[in-house]
Parts: structure tokens; sequence; C-alpha cells
């Protein structure tokens, strides 16, 4: 990038995934973000280490910070020799003011760059159904305010012009005056049969649309509650929803879904619930980390140094073979010391992580566990055999207890350490107490009690009482145990230990 000062970046309209590769490099490079409520605060994790954020959020009824006192804040900041992004939700250029924030940054000289956003004027019909043009309808679209400001002597919209448009309509923050944008309309020509919609939180979870003519859509507003921030749709185009919706179809959307596993594993997770128009809230209660004990510091480089003496190594986690490979690599042996073993694992992800090392298991468990684990092993051990189980520090003793009594010589090393995170956990906690975390995904015992601990360590006193209202999806037969012990009702159990069940189990379509 250039030695800009100053962002003035369209966020898009509330999908994370719908910023700019430009603006997305502007949030990166910033020493201060300055965002608005319409800005969606997932965009925020991509800010750099040690960056500053600041609210300026506009509600309808009050402003956080008056706009001159926004513009003279960017002036500000830049002044100090701070890289500053402004934030804003939508396009800038449509009624984001960002004229008149441009207009002081140029006023002081200080370098700024307009980075234009999917403006929600088209993006938030697009996700109800809605396109704005058609061409058996229309070929034209027009955009107008519905929100001016209350001291005007005259209105700046040209109702006659507007209510003679061929176009589709399309008014942004005009939830507040609709009665007066319908009347205007219908008074200057416009049928009272003109279909409308209104979509309230467009491109969120929340997302809502309702629909009417201008004869019955205000009263449909009033009876519904209906509340901004929404974009208003007039003309034919609106009939195209009961055909065209596609956003609130999908099998997970309006569902909030928490995923607890380690952020190197939750990647899969997150992508899926995606897919199915679900919104991932990543909060990785377990971060890996290598043992930190001394004492298992020796044991695992011992038993690294001495892989030739091993008939078996056998793997429980993709995590246990990453961690295996880089201390191998540390200590500088490659994979010809594992030239004399057999490889297990306990489930094919496991196995595609050896795999992709080209090593291949000898089988892979029915059933994603330590006692399945042991079943299928059973019949290839000889016993004196010797046998090395790569493991997490809080691993069960199940495996290891069975395969001694049936005569092995056991060799268990912690390969890594599941640490208990609480990183983002604020941001969580508040989506929690505002009932917006709708399912709590949960990988492992360790995501169950790390997230109890984790909520204890933000100072929630009853973290049970916090969770009661959320769903709970639980990878296995193990994990839901121990959630069910914690006192949490299990809603979701996958059928197979792996990430696809999971997300079949939420969709309810398991065999």
């Amino acid at each position: 990038m250039s030695k800009v000062t100053v962002y003035l970046v369209g966020a898009g309209p509330g999908d994370p995934k719908l910023i700019t590769l430009r603006g997305l490099e502007a949030i990166q490079r910033a020493d201060v973000v300055v965002y608005d409520r319409l800005a969606n605060p997932r965009l925020l994790r991509h800010m750099k280490p040690g960056a500053e954020k600041i609210f300026v959020g506009k509600l309808p009824d009050k402003h956080m910070m008056k706009q001159e006192e926004i513009n003279q804040l960017l002036v500000d900041l830049a002044l100090q020799g701070k890289t500053v992004t402004r934030l804003k939700g939508g396009d800038p250029s449509v009624f984001g003011r960002v004229g008149e924030e441009a207009e002081l940054l140029a006023d002081n000289g200080i370098p700024f760059e307009i980075v234009p956003g999917i403006t929600s004027a088209i993006a938030v019909p697009a996700y109800a159904g809605i396109p704005v043009t058609h061409r058996d309808f229309t070929s034209s679209f027009s955009i107008v305010t519905g929100h001016e400001y209350k001291n005007k002597t005259y209105s700046s919209v040209n109702w006659p012009n507007v209510a003679q448009a061929s176009g589709t309509l399309i008014f942004l923050m005009g939830v507040a005056n609709l009665e007066t944008i319908c009347a205007q309309l219908v008074e200057g020509g416009k049928s009272p049969d003109t279909p409308v919609a209104l979509i309230r939180w467009g491109t969120w979870m929340e997302q809502e649309t309702l629909t009417g003519t201008l004869t019955d859509i205000v009263e449909k507003v009033r009876t519904a509650g209906f509340q901004s921030p929404a974009v208003t749709i007039v003309g034919e185009v609106v009939k195209l929803r009961s055909k065209l919706a596609w956003f609130e179809k999908k099998p997970l959307f309006g569902r909030r879904i928490l995923v607890t596993r380690a952020r190197s594993q939750a990647s899969v997770l997150v992508g899926q619930i995606e897919e199915r128009g679900g919104e991932a809230v990543e909060f990785p209660v377990i971060r890996t980390q290598p043992p930190t004990g001394q004492e298992a510091q020796e044991a695992r480089d011992q038993a690294l140094e001495n892989l030739h003496t091993f008939d078996w190594v056998i793997f429980t986690s993709v995590n246990g073979v990453e961690a295996f490979f880089d201390r191998l690599k540390e200590l500088r042996r490659d994979i010809r010391s594992l030239a004399g073993a057999r490889l297990m694992a306990v489930g094919p992800k496991t196995a595609a992580a050896l795999e992709a090392r080209g090593l291949f298991v000898e089988a892979i468990p029915p059933v994603y566990q330590g006692e399945a684990l042991f079943e299928t092993l059973a019949p290839r051990l000889q016993p004196g055999e010797r046998v090395l189980l790569a493991t997490a520090d809080i691993a069960r003793t199940t495996l290891p207890d069975k395969l001694k009594e049936h005569g092995m010589d056991v060799v268990k090393i912690d390969i890594y350490e599941n640490v208990l995170e609480t990183d983002g956990g604020d941001e969580v906690l508040g989506l929690l107490r505002q009932g917006m975390i709708h399912i709590i995904t949960f990988t492992s015992s360790s995501t169950v009690t790390n997230l109890v601990q984790a909520l204890k360590r933000l100072g929630v006193e009853e973290p049970l009482e916090l969770l009661q209202g959320c769903q709970i999806a639980c990878i296995g037969p193990l994990t839901a145990q121990t959630a069910e012990k914690l006192g949490l009702r299990v809603d979701y159990m996958a059928e197979e230990a792996t990430v696809d069940s999971l997300v079949l189990s939420m969709l309810g379509e398991q065999s």
C-alpha cells in the first residue's frame, strides 16, 4: 500500500465475507480502526496486534459521536502519525457522509483513500431474493435517502419525480419515515398496489424480510414491531422474492454457532457451518503447545530418539501427528526412523494427516475412540512388542492400560499439552448474555470443561446457567457424557466422531 494515512473503507452490508480485498488490507495495516455499528465487528479480528479500535456508532435515536467530531477525530489521529482506517457499513459514498470526512482531511493536507464497499442498497435485496433489476420488470433503479435532517426547511427528495420513476426504488434508513414515504409515492402517482419489501439486518443472521404493498406495508411494519436498520424496496421486482429467496432457505440460516475447538483445527467446521448459512463464532478454548514440564520433555525426546526400537506407533489426534513431526524435525530426525514401526490412528482425519506425510496406517477403527482402536489393533499385536503412544497430556489411560493388559511394552509420551484459552472471550460472553448464541459445538471432552473454566475466568459465577439457553452439539458419546455430567442437555450427537457427522447431526440428516 502507499503512504496513505487514512483509509475510508466500506465494510459491506454485514456479512464479513463481503468486504473487498482492499478494505481488508486497510484493516490489517491500520494503527487505529474507527468503526460504526453497521460494520460487522468480526472484521476487527483482522487488525494487527496492538492496534486500537474506536467505536463511533450511531443509533437511530442517539449518536455516540457527532459527525463533526468523527471528522476531527480522523484528522487528529492522522496528525499523530497513525495509519487510520475508518470502517463504515455498506459503501461509504452512499449516504455514508464520506465526502464530509474526506473534505476535512483534504483541508488539513492529510493523504486519504476512499475504498468502495458493496452497498446495502443492492446486496441486501439480493440476499432476500430481490434483484434490483430484471429484464422482465425494470432496467433501472434509484437509491433514495429515507432519512433527512429534521431541521431542513424543505425536502431534497423530489417526490413527484421519484413517484413517477419507472424503475425500482430503494430507500435507505427509512423505517421511521415509512408512512411519509408511502404517502408521498401514492400521492405522486404510484399505484397503491405497488409491491414493497423491507429487509432488516440484511446479510446478517438476524435478517428478516417483510413484504406488502404501498397500501398495507405501514400497518404490517407496525404490527410486526419491525425496526431499523432496514432497506426498503418498492417495485415489481419484489414479486421475485417468492421464487428467488435463497439466503433464508439455507438449513442453518439464523443460527449463530459457537466453535470451541483449537483455532488450528476450527477452519473445517467453520467452513461447513457458513456454507450452510449459519454464522460460526470462533472461541477456541483450547490452545495446544509443546509439553512444558522437564520430565515430560525428556521422556518425549528419548522416545523420539529411539523410534527404531518400537514395533508400533499410535496417534490419537491430528494435533498429535503435527506435534510429533514438528519435534522430530527439531531433533534433526527424519521419517526413516519409523521404518521398522507399524502405524495406527484413532480416526480418518488423523490417518489423513499421516498420509500427507507419506505414511499409511494399518487400519482405522469403526468408532473413533480408544476402546475401538484397541479392539481393531488387538488381533495384530504380539505380546512383548513395543508400542509408542503419542497423546495429549490429558489423554485418558484406557488405551495404554488395555495394551499393557495384552502384554505390550507401552511407552506413553505427552507429545503436546492442551492449555485453557480465553482470547476473544469478551465478545462471546456478550453474545451469550444477549441470547445470540444458538448452538455450542464440542469436539472433545476438554472443550466442554475448558469452556466452563474460561467463562469462570471471565467472571461468570454460574457458567452452566448462562449456557442453558443454548443447544449443545457433541462429536461423540464421550464428549456428550462430559457435557451431561456437568448438567448440560445434549441436543445433537454425531453418529461418527467427525466434523462432517457433527454438522449433519445439527441438520437432522443422520441415518
